[in-house]
């Protein structure tokens, strides 16, 4: 086994102060302006603060006043797209929600990590898409290049790392296939 030494002293943020700018000012106007209003209340206001700082987001989508969004320029929501209670989307990379979806509270959207092959374990990021009418269940945690594929269900407190069929359910850790999902009439 060949052992090397890491030395993460010398690790540096390849964002950019620019990038850690606009977090900060982010931050410090959703905890003032929208985290005080009790959950659903004031969908209007926090969609208009999230287009103020870049995200492109439907007039129909609702973001929960606990949600936590790392970065708004990275966030695209369409028609009725929801992110419930205590979603946590760390956005380094674009997170697409998709039509008629609904995020679960509690859920970790994740699109960045580190390269464990580099010894300085250099940012490496990719995006998340969760297409049109899925379902992402309480807690589960999507990983960075994740696509969840249209009518897909992930199971509360499932683990992703790899894309999702469409119009499957999966869930455990890590995901795996249950059953094909239908729609009753």
């Amino acid at each position: 086994m060949n052992k090397m030494e890491i030395d993460l002293s010398l690790y540096q943020n390849v964002l950019g102060r620019r990038h850690q700018v606009i977090r900060l000012l982010w931050t410090i106007v959703w905890y003032i302006l929208a985290r005080p209003l009790p959950r659903r209340v004031g969908s209007g206001w926090k969609r208009f603060l999230l287009r103020l700082f870049g995200a492109k987001i439907d007039k129909t989508a609702v973001v929960y006043s606990s949600a936590k969004i790392y970065y708004p320029p990275n966030l695209e929501m369409c028609q009725y797209a929801c992110l419930a209670s205590d979603v946590d989307c760390y956005n380094v990379d674009l997170v697409k929600i998709g039509a008629n979806t609904t995020i679960s509270q509690g859920a970790f959207l994740c699109t960045a990590g580190h390269d464990i092959t580099n010894p300085l374990n250099s940012l490496i990021t990719a995006p998340i898409v969760i297409e049109d009418q899925a379902w992402i269940g309480a807690k589960a945690y999507i990983g960075m290049g994740v696509t969840i594929k249209q009518g897909a269900v992930v199971g509360a407190t499932a683990s992703v790392y790899k894309s999702v069929e469409p119009w499957t359910v999966v869930g455990g850790n890590p995901a795996k296939f249950i059953k094909y999902r239908s729609i009753k009439n």
